[in-house]
Order: structure tokens, then sequence, then C-alpha cells
């Protein structure tokens, strides 16, 4: 009989001892808790700094030209809708937003985006910030973090041409955008977009 009171358990023949973990073992553990709280804090909570990902997509928005968020305007928007910025954010609505905006972006789930009425503002700031953050309480994704700002500024300069096209679908949501209403705006006809490259991607609904 083991003259200690409460002895280590036992298993399989392997007697289990209670020792005391080293302390710069456990100083190693409790640090990496901490680190990985304030990184998360950091990067996804406030994000106060740039993800590898995000970093690298800038990075790459700075060679082709693409400004930052800080330099986006409603000019360098509109500016981008009359060129071949453009015809690459028709690519890219064709795989990523067509299934709740429609092919020719008449609304499905998702709001109809030819008409002249928007739920977060129409301004081309507006579209670019909606595009970019989101609002997934309503079903939109945050866009920016998977495609970057390069492809983010090309997709708005894109729904920029559809604004005023009228395409039968869902009723009109939201407000309507009274200085894009004014005879003073510019049409959307002089807008080159070869929709060709969207016929192309997606076929036609019935």
């Amino acid at each position: 009989m083991s003259d200690n009171p409460n002895p280590a358990p036992e298993y399989d023949g392997i007697q289990e001892e209670d020792n005391v973990l080293p302390r710069w073992w456990l100083a190693t553990l409790f640090g990496a808790m901490v680190f990985a709280f304030g990184y998360w804090e950091y990067f996804h909570v406030y994000h106060l700094g740039e993800l590898p990902l995000e970093h690298y997509q800038s990075e790459q928005a700075k060679k082709e030209g693409i400004k930052s968020d800080g330099d986006v305007s409603d000019e360098s928007l509109l500016a981008m809708s009359k060129g071949p910025s453009a015809a690459k954010g028709a690519a890219t609505f064709a795989t990523t937003c067509v299934v709740c905006h429609g092919a020719k972006g008449e609304g499905k789930i998702g709001p109809n985006l030819t008409d002249n009425y928007w739920l977060h503002g129409g301004k081309p700031t507006d579209i670019y910030k909606t595009i970019s953050n989101g609002w997934v309480m309503k079903g939109m994704p945050a866009w920016k973090p998977t495609l970057g700002p390069a492809k983010v500024q090309e997709l708005t300069a894109y729904v920029l041409t559809l604004r005023n096209t009228n395409v039968p679908g869902r009723a009109p949501e939201g407000q309507e955008d009274k200085a894009e209403a004014s005879p003073s705006a510019a049409p959307h006809a002089e807008v080159d977009v070869p929709r060709p490259v969207l016929a192309a991607t997606v076929a036609p609904t019935p």
C-alpha cells in the first residue's frame, strides 16, 4: 500500500505525474494569446493596418495607376466609366454580381441598377463605398477584401454606365438621385462599353 494519500493516476501501467510546466513555456503560451488578441483587434476589428492580401492588392493598384481610397472621387470614377476600365468592370460584374443583380443589372435578389433609385446613395463615391464595404445585413457582401481596390473601381465604373438605361426588371427601390436625373447630367449613350463581354460570359435569362 502506497504511503502517498493522493497517488498519481495510472493508465495502462503508466503513472501520470502532475508536473509544473516550465515558466518559459507558459510565457510563450500566454504571450502568443496576447499577440493573437492584439492582432485580431488591430487588423480585423479596427482595420488599422492592411492584411498581406490587401497590401499586395494596394501595391498592384499603384502599379496600374489605380487611386487609393483617399484619392477616389466622383470625378475620377466618372472618368473611368468612359474608358476601358468600364469594360474590365463588366467582366468582373459577370462573374460576381449577376446572381443578385441580373445579367443586365435589372435586379433579382438585389436591386435594379439600371434605374435612378439607390438604397445607399447614387453618387459614384456612394456606389464605390457600397461595393467596397457591403451591407451585410441586407445580403450585400464587402467586395474590396476579395477583389481589391483596382477591380472595385472598375466595377463601380461599369455600374455607372448602367444608370438610367432602365432595363425592365425589379421595381425601383430607395431614393431617386436628383442630380443624375437632371438635364445637365451626362448622357450614358456616350459611354462606350463593349456589351459582348457580358453576353459571352453569362447566358441570357429567359
